[in-house]
């Protein structure tokens, strides 16, 4: 008896939560861990759509870096990176628009429809969705020391997002799964980082919130430990002093772009650990890092 009371009351933790997200959006960036290991790919197929169950929207949008390398490798072509971006030449955007839209996509939306929800694939093209353009990067040249244009191919970057092709899906009780390819003013085709693109698409949306899948607890401190929240005016200091770095201040900055973009609140959060997005919203304590104005 004293479980099924343990029980009930887990869902009543939840009540508030449920109440207080019914038909909001919730934009969640799937990549990781939790899109290779068969248990995670389970259980966030479920966490997906339960929620839409229960009267949120669900947004997912969804890498595949691994995936495409490892087309790539077996077809004998080398995968570069440059300052974390993939070099994408022509051969290699074929690729990696065959793997997101044509493989990745379809078995994200096969999962989360056999475990009874209404998913439906798109790519940025479809629509319209996301207009994107060429992404300029530059790096210092150690001998001149002065800034160098960077050509990495046809990595792009998101121009505008046409919020009204994921809302019409949303209206009719589908759930959203978005491969990160975008389309150019001329046709062109672009690969476009998914942590931008979920963010991009998160404030076109106005979403209550930004979840970022990783493979870390989220932000720690010089210490290590778990910084639960971050209020978005101490973001600067945190990357001056180091506590954020590496590969995690990309991310930051998109949750931070989120939140300057009408997102209600942006989460980092651990994809290793089970059921990571029922935690995050449905629970008093939360998992993570969270972002926002505080």
């Amino acid at each position: 008896m004293q479980e099924l009371i343990a029980k009930a009351n887990v869902l009543m933790e939840a009540l508030p939560w449920i109440r207080r997200f019914y038909n909001k959006t919730i934009v969640i960036k799937y990549g990781g861990n939790a899109m290779v290991e068969e248990r995670l790919k389970e259980s966030f197929a479920q966490d997906v759509v339960l929620m839409k169950y229960i009267g949120l929207n669900p947004v997912v949008v969804h890498g595949g870096g691994p995936q495409i390398g490892k087309v790539l490798k077996a077809m004998g072509k080398e995968s570069r990176f440059v300052q974390g971006m993939r070099v994408t030449d022509s051969e290699t955007m074929d690729v990696v628009e065959m793997v997101l839209v044509g493989k990745v996509n379809k078995e994200i939306v096969g999962n989360i429809n056999r475990h009874g929800g209404k998913a439906v694939g798109l790519s940025g093209k479809d629509g319209q969705l996301l207009l994107a353009r060429k992404l300029e990067m530059t790096a210092v040249n150690p001998d001149t020391l002065t800034p160098e244009i960077i050509d990495v191919g046809m990595v792009g970057e998101v121009e505008s997002v046409s919020a009204s092709v994921i809302s019409a899906l949303e209206d009719a009780d589908f759930i959203p799964v978005i491969a990160p390819v975008g389309v150019g003013l001329n046709g062109e085709t672009y690969n476009i980082n998914a942590d931008l693109v979920a963010g991009k698409i998160a404030g076109a949306l106005r979403a209550e919130k930004l979840i970022l899948l990783t493979d870390v607890e989220g932000v720690k401190d010089k210490e290590g430990r778990l910084i639960s929240t971050i209020d978005v005016t101490r973001v600067p200091d945190l990357i001056n002093d180091g506590t954020i770095s590496g590969g995690m201040i990309p991310k930051v900055n998109c949750c931070l772009d989120a939140v300057e973009e009408g997102v209600h609140k942006t989460h980092i959060v651990d994809g290793r650990m089970e059921h990571a997005c029922l935690l995050e919203i449905f629970t008093d304590k939360g998992i993570g890092t969270a972002i926002a104005r505080f």
